[in-house]
C-alpha cells in the first residue's frame, strides 16, 4: 500500500534529523555530567520547574543530591544547593563562572547586556565593576548622600505619610515603595521622580520599575529552545522591546537636563548625583572602554529593599516577643527623644540579628543571578562543560538541617553574637551573591533596610488588623526577579514618638 504523501515526507524528516544527531554527536567529547532527572524532547526538564522555581530545584535536589544537571530546552543546567557546591561555583571557581548568559532581557531592555548583573564577562564589566566601586557605592559615596536618606527628608517623609494614618489600617508595601524609589531616584538621577509634588512621570517610573522585576525574572521558552525565539510565543519579548522604549522617554529628557546643568556651569561644575559621574566619566577618552549614554547603571535595588523590609515588619507581627526585645532595645540605646540616624545601627545587634534572620529565611533572590561557565571544570569526578549555566540555589543552602537548627523556624538570636554577615564571605548565607558578581550595592541596600526597620519600630506601635490572628498572616510568597509576599503585608500603625520629630510642626 503506498504511504500518504505526508507520512513519507515526516518520515524524511525524521530519518534526516536522526542522522544528523548521530554524525553531529560524533565528534563531542563525552562527559561524566552530575546525575539529574531524564530531560524530555524540546523542553528538557522545563516541565518540572513550578510557579515557585527555587522550591520545585530544590525539591529535585533532595532526590539527586547538592550537584544536579538539568535541561532547560537545549541549554544544559547545573544546580548547586549546597555551602559547598555555593564555594565551588562562588569562590574556587570564581573565574570560570563569572559570565552571564545571553537572555532576551538583556538585549531588549538593559541595551544589549550593558547593566552591570547581565553583562557578560569582560573588559567592559569589568570597567563597570571599577566605577561602581570607587565612584558610585564607595564608602565617599554613600556618606556624601546620606542626607538625602535621613537629614534631607525622605524617612521622615515617609514617617509623616504614616503618622497621618494613626490608628488605621495601612498597606506597608506602598509606603516603603515611594521610600525606596525616592531615595533612589535622587541619589541617581538628582530628583524625585514618585510621590506628591513630583513630575507628571511618576506613574510611568513606577510602572516602569514594576515592570522591570517582572520581566527580569520570567522564563522565555526562546531562551532555551532557540528556534521557537522569533514566535514570541509568550510576549515576553514584546513587552522588553517595549519597556526598553519606556526607558528611553523616561531617561532622555532626564539626561538632556544634566548635559545642559553641565554646560551652564562649566569648569566649575561639581557632580551632584549618581548620573553627573556617570556622564562625566563618558567623557573620558582615556576609559579603557568608552562608555555610552544607553548604558543602565541606573537602576537600583529598590524592589529587594522594599521586599526585605516588608518581610521583617511581617515577622515581627508574626511573633510579637521579638517586636517587644527590638523596640526595647531602641528605647534603650536610642531613647524617645529622637529618630534612629545611620551612625546608631551597629549599636543595635538584636534588630540587625532580626535583619540576618529575615534575609536567610526570605532571600529576595532565592535563586542568583544565572552564571555561565566560561570552561570545563571537574568536581567530585564530575565534569561541567564549558556554556553550561550555573545556578546557586541560595534558598535550599539557607534551610539546610546541616547548617542551621531548625531551620524552618524565624529565631533571630542564632544571629546574635555570630560572626555570620551577608556580604558574600559566608556561604551559609548569601543575600547579595559573593565573588565577582557579588552585588555592588549591596552596602547602600543593607543601609537603608536597617534605617528603615529600625525607624518604622522606634516613631510607631505595630499591630495586625481586628480579626487577624498571628497565626492566620499569610506568608505565602510569589516569584518575580525576586520573591515577595503574595499578599501585601496591612497592619494598624500608631505612634509612639512625638510627631515633632519628624515633622515640621
Amino acid at each position: 500500500m503506498e504511504l500518504p504523501p505526508w507520512v513519507a515526507r515526516l518520515i524524511i524528516v525524521l530519518a534526516t534529523a536522526l542522522f544528523l544527531k548521530t554524525i553531529l554527536s560524533r565528534g563531542r567529547r563525552a562527559y561524566n555530567l552530575p546525575p539529574g532527572p531524564k530531560p524530555w524532547p524540546i523542553i528538557g526538564n522545563l516541565n518540572l520547574i513550578g510557579s515557585l522555581p527555587h522550591r520545585s530545584i530544590h525539591a529535585l535536589s533532595k532526590k539527586y543530591g547538592p550537584l544536579m544537571q538539568l535541561q532547560f530546552g537545549s541549554v544544559p543546567v547545573v544546580v548547586g544547593s549546597s555551602e559547598e557546591m555555593a564555594k565551588f561555583f562562588l569562590k574556587t571557581h570564581d573565574a570560570a563562572f563569572a559570565d552571564r548568559p545571553r537572555f532576551a532581557v538583556g538585549k531588549y531592555s538593559a541595551y544589549e547586556y550593558s547593566d552591570l548583573l547581565l553583562a557578560p564577562y569582560g573588559p567592559y564589566w569589568r570597567q563597570a565593576r571599577r566605577i561602581c566601586a570607587a565612584e558610585l557605592f564607595s564608602a565617599k559615596r554613600l556618606e556624601s548622600l546620606e542626607h538625602i536618606r535621613v537629614r534631607n527628608e525622605e524617612v521622615r517623609v515617609l514617617l509623616q505619610n504614616l503618622n497621618r494614618m494613626s490608628g488605621c489600617v495601612v498597606r506597608l508595601k506602598d509606603h516603603l515603595q515611594m521610600l525606596m524609589l525616592g531615595v533612589i531616584s535622587r541619589m541617581v538621577l538628582g530628583k524625585k521622580y514618585v510621590g506628591e509634588g513630583t513630575s507628571p512621570s511618576s506613574e510611568e517610573f513606577l510602572g516602569l520599575v514594576k515592570e522591570f522585576f517582572v520581566l527580569n525574572g520570567v522564563y522565555n521558552i526562546g531562551d532555551f529552545v532557540p528556534w521557537l525565539d522569533w514566535l514570541d510565543l509568550q510576549g515576553y519579548v514584546r513587552r522588553m522591546k517595549r519597556m526598553g522604549k519606556m526607558l528611553d522617554r523616561f531617561l532622555e529628557p532626564i539626561l538632556q537636563e544634566h548635559d545642559e546643568q553641565r554646560r551652564l556651569e562649566g569648569d566649575a561644575f561639581v557632580a551632584t548625583d549618581m548620573l553627573d559621574v556617570l556622564l562625566q566619566l563618558a567623557d573620558d577618552p582615556n576609559l579603557e572602554v568608552p562608555l555610552s549614554r544607553n548604558n543602565d547603571l541606573l537602576f537600583a535595588a529598590t524592589d529587594t529593599s522594599t521586599m526585605t523590609v516588608e518581610w521583617a515588619m511581617s515577622e515581627f507581627l508574626k511573633n510579637p516577643e521579638i517586636l517587644a526585645k527590638a523596640t526595647e532595645e531602641l528605647d534603650n540605646v536610642i531613647g524617645r527623644d529622637r529618630l534612629v540616624a545611620e551612625t546608631d545601627l551597629p549599636h543595635l545587634p538584636y534588630i540587625e540579628a532580626v535583619l540576618k534572620e529575615t534575609m536567610r529565611l526570605h532571600l529576595v533572590a532565592p535563586l542568583l543571578a544565572p552564571h555561565l561557565s566560561r570552561e570545563d571544570t571537574s568536581i567530585n569526578g564530575y565534569t561541567i562543560p564549558a556554556g553550561t549555566i550555573a545556578l546557586v540555589n541560595v534558598w535550599a543552602i539557607a534551610r539546610d538541617p546541616v547548617l542551621w537548627d531548625a531551620p524552618e523556624e524565624f529565631r533571630p538570636e542564632r544571629f546574635v553574637g555570630s560572626k555570620i554577615d551577608v556580604k558574600g564571605q559566608h556561604f551559609e548565607l548569601l543575600s547579595f551573591g559573593s565573588g565577582r558578581r557579588l552585588c555592588p550595592g549591596y552596602g547602600l541596600g543593607l543601609k537603608l533596610i536597617h534605617l528603615s526597620v529600625a525607624n518604622l519600630l522606634h516613631c510607631f506601635a505595630w499591630k495586625l488588623p481586628k480579626g487577624v490572628t498571628k497565626e492566620e498572616l499569610n506568608m505565602e510568597e510569589i516569584w518575580l526577579f525576586a520573591t515577595p509576599r503574595k499578599v501585601p503585608l496591612k497592619a494598624v500603625v500608631e505612634p509612639r514618638l512625638p510627631a515633632c520629630l519628624y515633622t515640621d510642626a
